[in-house]
């Protein structure tokens, strides 16, 4: 009898504890410690409870009571605030939060693609003086973790915190978000919380609601299927394990590394039988042209004694697809795709006056492999650097068939809305900036009307009405064409550029910001700036700003000429550097394209060609890489590729 009473009362103890830790009132991972509000509206702090529990709120001397439902869900509603801080907040019901170092200011949700992921630390080699320069407590960022789900539009993300820039942190904000920050922070004075919600490689349908995505039923469709997780373990299990065993086998197959007593990083190889090889260079019209698996790379390099001994850096631009980098045989660092810049630490001691050797393991796992061109190749110790291109030594190490694509179920339709912007619809917001196109840059059609959707949905579920939304245009990238034609990437720039006829969109031109061999280009104060830009016009009522580049209005025919106005031209449109306007082509009936002379009269562009007696339509900048486009307003905006004989070019 004894026994069984202590075990109930056990058990009565256990459910007290068990109830008392159901009823802790909970708040979302966005309300917390050096959390930014926005000013000037009403702002929803929400949270979980226990049935029916009462809650109440206290905020810079009133308090706000409320009730859970039945679910447990309770929010209250603060009234509008003023730009300052930092203050405290008390929630409490069977317990108490207290949410400390709370700033008001200004919100905004800067989301897209890896543009908009890319970090401090990866645009660090441009900005050495801004990262020093960058403590700053009322600019903050809270990096919402990258997740998707397709069945559930999720109510509270599973982490992240809110942090302050400075030097030590700095290095973790988005590029383009901070310099956006430290633009309308220096205009305003006005705190500025940035909600980084991005995902590298995502294609925007990730980022459309189930209920939106219906319009699209490749796309629903899609997001059904993978609402199957057996389907995606699956899926997963079968890329994981495809790409496990392919590397396996190339290790086990490396002749590099055969031969334990002296493989192939070591510095006194025989390598009479190896080859010379340029380096950068992509191994197309090489001996290793549509060759995948394992090459080593060699190169001895001569260190003088004012270098000797140093801790340096080692700079291999980018390499396709992995690498592995060793000097005197000992291991520096290791990149396991194509995209990251190399930049590897030599530690002190390693280096020798005289002869040292760099050991570069190259795996290409499909299409071309190599060193990209027009990067970085050397080592820089102290203020010296030694130049790394040139000649090298390769030998194959193994030869294998490509691997196969990888299912990327993370870019699958609505699986990023569902984790990553669900979450944040009751979190008020000034607006929002954008940088993505690339995934989609082969869909250019269909863009428009996914991208316009995007935006209306998130309008809608935020119930902030049309909320300022400003996007970048895809810069330029990829190689040069020496002629006029056609163009993915100008085909998306289009559809972007149509997107503006949504109410209070704004947009970035980006195209004279781009790497022709990168698409991650590091110049991102810029890309910042011109968003920074637009928002004051658009956010923040500077209705005399010039924030928006030149776009192409109307042409007429005369003659052999078509005269091309335009809007945005703020101060008068001129041609950068005061050299000849390029970029522009022209066709007659025959609509082939062939480039064109332009001139600048009265404000509106001239052009022709003395091979189109009778134009029919002009094209400007309608390239993936309109590399030398220098069509500009006087306040240094470029103006947006175009084409005329779309129809619908506005």
């Amino acid at each position: 009898m004894h026994i069984l009473m202590r075990k109930i009362l056990v058990l009565f103890f256990l459910l007290i504890i068990y109830n008392h830790a159901f009823t802790q009132v909970k708040l979302p991972k966005l309300i917390s410690d050096g959390v930014i509000l926005q000013r000037d509206a009403k702002v929803k702090i929400w949270g979980w409870a226990s049935a029916n529990e009462n809650v109440s709120v206290n905020f810079l001397g009133s308090s706000y009571k409320t009730k859970a439902s039945a679910k447990g869900d309770w929010s209250i509603e603060l009234p509008k605030m003023k730009a300052g801080g930092p203050y405290d907040m008390e929630i409490k019901a069977s317990n108490t939060i207290t949410i400390k170092n709370i700033m008001v200011g200004d919100v905004w949700i800067c989301s897209g693609q890896s543009n908009m992921e890319l970090s401090m630390e990866r645009a660090s080699p441009l900005y050495q003086k801004e990262i020093e320069q960058s403590e700053n407590p009322n600019i903050r960022q809270f990096i919402v973790p990258k997740r998707y789900n397709f069945n559930v539009a999720e109510k509270d993300l599973p982490g992240g915190s809110w942090v302050s820039a400075s030097p030590k942190t700095i290095m973790g904000f988005s590029a383009v978000a901070y310099f956006f920050a430290k633009n309308l922070y220096d205009t305003y004075k006005v705190p500025i919380g940035l909600i980084n919600s991005a995902l590298g490689g995502s294609p925007v349908e990730a980022w459309i609601s189930e209920e939106a995505l219906k319009q699209f039923p490749e796309h629903f469709n899609e997001l059904q299927k993978f609402k199957d997780s057996t389907l995606i373990k699956q899926i997963e299990s079968a890329d994981n394990s495809r790409s496990q065993n392919w590397y396996k086998l190339s290790g086990q197959k490396d002749e590099g590394y055969q031969n334990t007593a002296e493989n192939w990083r070591s510095p006194g190889l025989n390598t009479s039988d190896w080859n010379n090889i340029e380096v950068p260079g992509y191994w197309t019209g090489t001996p290793l042209q549509n060759k995948n698996g394992v090459v080593w790379y060699r190169k001895k390099v001569n260190i003088p004694a004012s270098m000797a001994g140093k801790p340096a850096r080692l700079l291999l631009g980018r390499i396709v697809d992995a690498d592995s980098v060793f000097v005197n045989n000992q291991f520096v660092g290791t990149t396991s795709y194509q995209y990251p810049p190399r930049r590897y630490n030599i530690p002190a001691g390693l280096l020798n006056e005289g002869e040292n050797t760099i050991v570069v393991r190259v795996i290409s796992n499909a299409g071309t492999g190599g060193f990209v061109p027009d990067k970085p190749y050397e080592i820089i110790a102290g203020d010296e650097k030694i130049d790394l291109k040139g000649d090298w030594l390769y030998k194959v190490g193994a030869t294998m068939d490509p691997l196969g694509s990888q299912t990327f179920v993370r870019w699958k339709p609505g699986g990023l809305y569902n984790a990553m912007i669900h979450p944040l619809l009751n979190f008020g917001i000034k607006g929002a900036i954008w940088y993505q196109g690339e995934s989609n840059a082969s869909r250019a059609s269909e863009y428009r009307n996914l991208f316009g959707t995007m935006i209306t949905d998130w309008r809608k579920h935020w119930n902030q009405g049309d909320f300022p939304f400003i996007f970048v245009q895809l810069p330029n990238y990829m190689e040069v064409k020496e002629q006029p034609g056609e163009s993915d990437w100008a085909k998306l720039r289009e559809a972007q550029l149509k997107t503006l006829s949504l109410p209070n969109t704004g947009m970035a031109v980006a195209i004279d910001l781009g790497e022709w061999n990168d698409i991650h280009p590091l110049r991102k104060a810029e890309v910042g700036q011109r968003l920074s830009l637009e928002a004051r016009r658009i956010a923040y009522g500077e209705k005399n700003l010039v924030s928006r580049s030149p776009i192409f209005k109307s042409i007429k025919i005369e003659g052999k000429k078509a005269i091309l106005t335009f809007e945005n031209t703020g101060s008068g449109l001129i041609a950068k550097d005061n050299k000849p306007l390029k970029g522009f082509s022209i066709t007659g009936a025959d609509g082939k394209f062939v480039w064109a002379e332009a001139t600048i009269q009265n404000n509106r562009v001239i052009v022709s060609s003395p091979r189109v007696k009778n134009p029919v339509a002009v094209r400007y900048a309608w390239a993936d890489n309109p590399e030398g486009a220098n069509l500009y307003n006087q306040e240094g905006l470029p103006a947006s590729p175009f084409r005329t004989d779309d129809g619908e070019s506005k």
